[in-house]
């Protein structure tokens, strides 16, 4: 063992020693030529030394072909003690027409190869007129097209033959928004007579300029079995094929000057509302959730606008943050906002909250539509057992101004003072009836604020969201015990919950450790529910609440 390894270190430290050989030469070669327009024309370029990958400029090559990415090989060899090293680039070459090429002398360091000249021949028309694999793109979309309008571009592969593996470039649109929709779809269709398997890939394209554009077409790129060579043989050859789909012009449309409000293109657009809890009445005091979902097809979330909502005053709001997804429906996109806002009402009476509405273009029919959510009117109650809030005073005692012989008899100066003690005593049963409806003005505004963090930790924990549900956590904690909450460990601390303090440790465990495994809340948020149901003791009048 000792032996070998020592050997080992011999032969390195004498391959290391020898003196590298000088570059010298720089040769190229083609594996066919003729070569049939549409085939796969392999190049290698070789230099008799250890060069680095980017030393080779191949751009001149693009003038007549398509050129794949090289692959880069290097080797050392030592024949009776003599060491010679060689670098190799290996590119694939598709002829963009038929007709003769020349493939340009390479220079390296000074040293050139010699230039190559290739022919390039049509492709044979077959008796059945058919096509081993093409590719042909679509654009679905209505005459009029918008800027900022979503369509949809469909790119098909057709081929009868054996397809072994394949790699789709993506289209290209300066000034415009590609993305891919869905999952590509396996089919079949028959084209002059020939029954061919379809592979079809959709993409949205999102134009965010008017004018004329064009899409630059995907390439196909694969490996197919070579029926001419293979003989239905199980070791058959394969070939490499190139297809690329037909270009499309696009004119885009600016938008209309008389088009009122965000600008907003699209097949569908609806809005509608939900109330928690689903009450005819407002009670003053109680909050109640109003949650307004704006829905839209052919629409990406970020093309939804924000919604006013003019409130009357005798409503007060809290808003959260707006929540945009989107998803694909049956080969097109469905986007969503959702506006969530707490609602307390202040004063008895009916309520009207005024109608919502949005303007948009729909693309099915080239016209401007409004969407409306329509008004809604609400009777509002006071609260169980709250007193009347109107003050009557009771009326003055009438006196009878009476004579009297002695000095302390009434005059106008006993009058005043009598009423400016009056005025005092009523002051000062104002100031302390405002004293003690501050708390429950305040725990109105808390429970509203409660109520909005609890439908963020709800979302939080619905959708996995570890640092959200963490935050809404501490900021409850904060709300709850009334001191400052930092951490999980020091919202743990005050609570005796086995259940809720398990689930806190596995959440705790989620933010700080180094895995990637998903987040499930649905039981945190199920624990904490159940920690918040039980009712308070009630609190002797005049003590404060041990735990506020």
């Amino acid at each position: 063992m000792v032996t070998s390894v020592f050997n080992s270190f011999i032969f390195l430290l004498l391959v290391m020693s020898m003196p590298l050989a000088a570059f010298s030469s720089l040769t190229s070669e083609v594996d066919k030529n003729p070569a049939l327009a549409g085939e796969a024309i392999t190049l290698v370029v070789t230099a008799d030394s250890r060069l680095s990958a980017d030393a080779l400029n191949y751009r001149q090559l693009e003038q007549n072909f398509r050129v794949m990415a090289p692959s880069v090989s290097q080797s050392t060899q030592i024949i009776n003690g003599q060491s010679s090293q060689s670098t190799r680039w290996s590119l694939t070459l598709f002829p963009l027409n038929s007709g003769v090429f020349t493939i340009p002398a390479f220079e390296i360091n000074g040293i050139r190869s010699l230039p190559l000249t290739v022919e390039v021949l049509d492709q044979p028309i077959k008796k059945d007129a058919s096509r081993e694999l093409f590719v042909e793109a679509n654009l679905i979309a209505t005459n009029n097209v918008y800027v900022q309008q979503m369509l949809y571009y469909d790119v098909v592969i057709y081929f009868s033959g054996d397809l072994q593996r394949g790699t789709l470039t993506e289209p290209q649109l300066e000034g415009a928004e590609i993305k891919r929709v869905g999952q590509d779809a396996e089919g079949s269709a028959i084209v002059n007579g020939v029954r061919y398997r379809t592979i079809t890939r959709r993409y949205s394209v999102i134009p965010q300029r008017s004018g004329d554009m064009v899409i630059n077409p995907p390439v196909f790129t694969g490996e197919v079995i070579d029926r001419d060579n293979s003989n239905y043989n199980y070791f058959a050859r394969s070939k490499t094929v190139m297809q690329e789909a037909n270009p499309i012009t696009l004119q885009v449309l600016p938008q209309p000057d008389n088009f009122p409000g965000n600008w907003l293109v699209a097949g569908l657009v609806t809005l509608t509302e939900e109330w928690q809890p689903n009450n005819t009445e407002l009670v003053v005091g109680e909050p109640v959730t109003r949650i307004i979902t704006l829905s839209a097809v052919d629409v990406s979330p970020s093309q939804l606008p924000e919604l006013s909502q003019q409130l009357p005053a005798q409503l007060r709001s809290y808003d959260e943050q707006p929540q945009s997804v989107g998803a694909e429906r049956n080969g097109r996109l469905v986007a969503q906002k959702v506006f969530t806002t707490a609602l307390i009402a202040n004063a008895e009476g009916d309520v009207t909250l005024p109608e919502i509405s949005l303007a948009w273009w729909n693309s099915q029919t080239d016209q401007l539509q409004t969407t409306v959510l329509p008004a809604r009117t609400f009777k509002v109650i006071a609260a169980a057992g709250a007193k009347p809030t109107a003050n009557t005073l009771p009326a003055p005692m009438a006196t009878t101004p009476s004579v009297a012989s002695n000095p302390w008899q009434w005059n106008y100066t006993s009058s005043l003072l009598s009423l400016l003690w009056l005025a005092s005593m009523l002051i000062a049963l104002y100031f302390l009836k405002s004293r003690s409806a501050q708390p429950a003005a305040l725990n109105t505004v808390r429970s509203a604020k409660v109520m909005a963090d609890n439908r963020l930790l709800q979302q939080a924990c619905a959708v996995g969201d570890a640092a959200t549900a963490a935050q809404q956590l501490l900021l409850w904690g904060q709300q709850q015990f009334g001191t400052s909450m930092r951490s999980l460990g020091q919202l743990m601390g005050h609570l005796q919950d086995e259940a809720l303090l398990a689930e806190l440790k596995q959440l705790e465990q989620q933010l700080y450790s180094n895995t990637d495994s998903p987040w499930q809340g649905n039981s945190l948020y199920q624990q904490w529910r159940q920690w918040q149901a039980p009712a308070k003791q009630p609190t002797p009048q005049g003590l404060a609440s041990l735990y506020p």
